[in-house]
Order: C-alpha cells, then structure tokens, then sequence
C-alpha cells in the first residue's frame, strides 16, 4: 500500500485550538468483517490489533474523571471486540450517548444473532455505513454480498424500532463517494436515499450522514496508484470554506487508539498524528481533559478533507 502521509506535509492549513471536551472517540481495533476501498482506518479480516483489558478500564477510568456527553466507539468492526458489550453498558449506565459505528453487516455475522437487541436494550445511537442505495456502487465500494447483507440488517433494525418516530432509537446512515468527488449536498441526498430505500425496501432511518474521503490510508493509496493524488487534493483545497473551522469535529472530540493513545481526530489517528505534551505522546489513562481547551490541533494537507464545501465530520455535512 501506497504511503500519503509524506504527501501531506507541510501543510498551509490555518492552525486551529481545541474548545472544552465533548465526545470521547475510542477505536477498539482494526478487525473487521469487510475490507472497503475508501476505508482510511485499513481495517480488514487480517487485522488483529484490539484493545487490552488494561486499556479498557483506563478508558473507563477517564470517563469517570471526566463528565462528557459522547461515547464513540468504532473500529474495525466495534462489536467484534470481546469488550464491546461491556463498554456500551458502562457508557449508558454513566448516562451518555453511545454511538455504534456499525458497517451493517455484522449484524448477519454468525455469533452476532442477538447484536440488533442489544443495541436496542441499551437505546445506541447507530451509525451505519451505507454508501449508496444503488446495489452495483455498494458492491463496488464494499465487496460483493455487502449490499444484500446491509439491507437485512437494516429491515432487523427497523423492526427493532430503529429510525421509528418515536421509538428514541435513531438510525442514521452514512455516505461516502464512490471516487474523487466531494459529497453531493447531505439534505437533497438524504430525501433521494429516503425515496429509494423507503420504496424498494420498506427502510426507514433518521438522518444521512454525508462524509468526504480522505486522502489517507487505503484511499490515498488508491489515489495515487491511479495517478489522482494531486488532482483530488486540489479538489479539497479550493473547495475550501474558512466558515467550517469553527465546527470541525476535532474542536471538542478527542480520539483514542486501540493502545490508548490520544489523537485530535481519527484521521490524525491513521496517520499517526498524536496529542503531544513536552514531546510525548499522551496516553488516556493520564490524560486531563480540562486542560485541552485551547491546546493546538495538528493539522495537515488532509485536513482540506473536512472543510471543503458543505464540510465533512463523524456528524456528516458541517453547514
């Protein structure tokens, strides 16, 4: 695989500064049941990095020093993670929000025939990898059987009472582009999935969440195999609005790898970008988050990913 990281530095994207924490992001690992092509985690069935138990109870030891109002937890595939369970019971019972990065799928995973009620009992807030309501793009994206297998998963949610008004159990969907494009406008998107998946499927769900590929990881590299690297970046950057920065995701989330280690954003993640004090890396069992408020955010040429047009977050469009 191609490296981009090189090609991202140095960057003329405006410093930014962290405000107070709200959402703390955890990446248990980068085992995963699919190997998608925008994937910037890399994640795959050859994956084998998750979580210690030693980790996991430092993450929970941190949410107890510290009172939020997110817990995000993604992989990989998240409930892949022996500690997944656990994790979501002990963020609800301290009365936040958990949001599932779910890629569908697993919920047709043997092992994981009672996964949809769970998530139910414990009321997550799921978050599903759906790039398009067109079988041959998803396919093409995500690997054959994939779109089948989503729809199911869906139709269980939904009988659940997922994306139900009503029912406080949201579903939302996520759509990433198929190539170098930025995301077409998230509201206008959102009604065509609404119409397609609701007539052909019978599916309901809460909101589409519109997300921009990163030049980063298995999509850089397939960027630069096929010689549009450059292209792309500039794509990003003159699609660059200065209105996006004030809501970056990485003004008041913080994310944390599968060794505990602490980022500003996934993406920073990826690239091995951490949150560093006196040129160490900070880990979450010693972290204090009410001192991050006002510290820098790293930032690179990648970063163009998140404030080009409409914007892009792990909440979908910015404006």
């Amino acid at each position: 695989m191609l490296d981009s990281r090189p090609l991202l530095f140095p960057s003329d994207f405006p410093g930014i500064n962290r405000h107070p924490l709200r959402t703390l992001q955890v990446n248990l690992g980068y085992r995963c049941n699919l190997s998608c092509r925008h994937c910037h985690v890399d994640a795959g069935p050859k994956r084998f990095e998750s979580m210690s138990p030693e980790t996991v109870a430092a993450v929970l030891s941190f949410l107890d020093r510290h009172p939020l109002e997110t817990f995000d937890i993604t992989g990989g595939a998240p409930e892949l993670h022996p500690e997944f369970r656990r994790l979501v019971r002990e963020g609800r019972r301290r009365g936040l929000e958990v949001i599932d990065r779910c890629n569908l799928t697993i919920l047709e995973e043997s092992g994981q025939e009672d996964l949809g009620d769970f998530l139910a009992e414990q009321t997550v807030h799921i978050v599903a990898s759906m790039p398009c309501y067109l079988e041959e793009n998803v396919e093409a994206q995500r690997g054959s059987g994939v779109f089948a297998a989503s729809i199911a998963g869906l139709k269980l949610l939904n009988r659940l009472g997922y994306g139900v008004e009503g029912s406080g159990l949201e579903l939302d969907l996520v759509f990433n582009p198929q190539g170098p494009t930025l995301p077409p406008p998230q509201c206008a998107l959102e009604s065509d999935y609404r119409e397609a998946l609701g007539q052909r499927y019978g599916i309901r769900f809460n909101r589409l969440l519109t997300i921009t590929n990163m030049p980063i990881k298995r999509f850089g590299s397939l960027l630069q195999s096929t010689g549009q690297f450059d292209d792309y970046l500039a794509l990003l950057k003159d699609a660059y609005r200065p209105e996006n920065l004030e809501a970056v995701m990485c003004r008041d989330l913080i994310s944390v790898d599968w060794q505990g280690f602490v980022f500003d954003c996934d993406f920073n993640q990826m690239l091995d970008l951490p949150i560093e004090q006196d040129a160490q890396r900070l880990h979450i069992g010693e972290l204090d988050a009410s001192r991050l408020a006002g510290w820098h955010i790293r930032t690179g040429e990648h970063c163009y990913g998140c404030t080009a047009g409409q914007g892009s977050s792990c909440g979908g469009a910015l404006l």
